[in-house]
């Protein structure tokens, strides 16, 4: 019964985290995402990641699970995430040292369920790290 609570409850608070990340990033483009992430990055970076709750998340779930492997690829998975989300900022906004190919890739809209993938894929891995 308790496993049963653990995972219902784990799942409904990721898919909430998750649904916020998914409101506030909202864009037709990575290049939009990127630039309502800027803002907040811009603003300061503690308050970027902040605005990233499913990576405390994903680090709580693999303590949790004493380090069960799907958690940890949850975490992984998030954590690569984030960084990548930072270093697109750095490059694009900051240095502005971006290559045409980049910037066509990021301006290329994008098919408008690929934000939700998370709603599958990491709800699987709470799923199967708790059983």
């Amino acid at each position: 019964m308790l496993q049963n609570e653990l995972l219902f409850n784990s799942l409904f608070i990721y898919i909430l985290l998750e649904s916020y990340e998914i409101y506030w990033q909202n864009a037709k483009s990575v290049m939009g995402m990127l630039a309502k992430m800027h803002y907040y990055y811009s603003k300061n970076i503690l308050l970027f990641l902040l605005m990233q709750p499913t990576f405390y998340f994903a680090i709580g779930f693999a303590m949790l699970t004493d380090l069960n492997a799907s958690a940890l690829v949850l975490l992984f998975i998030k954590t690569v995430d984030v960084a990548t989300k930072i270093l697109l900022i750095e490059q694009v906004f900051i240095k502005k040292e971006i290559t045409t190919e980049l910037m066509i890739a990021l301006l290329k809209p994008i098919y408008p369920l690929l934000p939700y993938l998370g709603l599958i894929i990491y709800p699987a891995l709470i799923f199967s790290a708790l059983y």
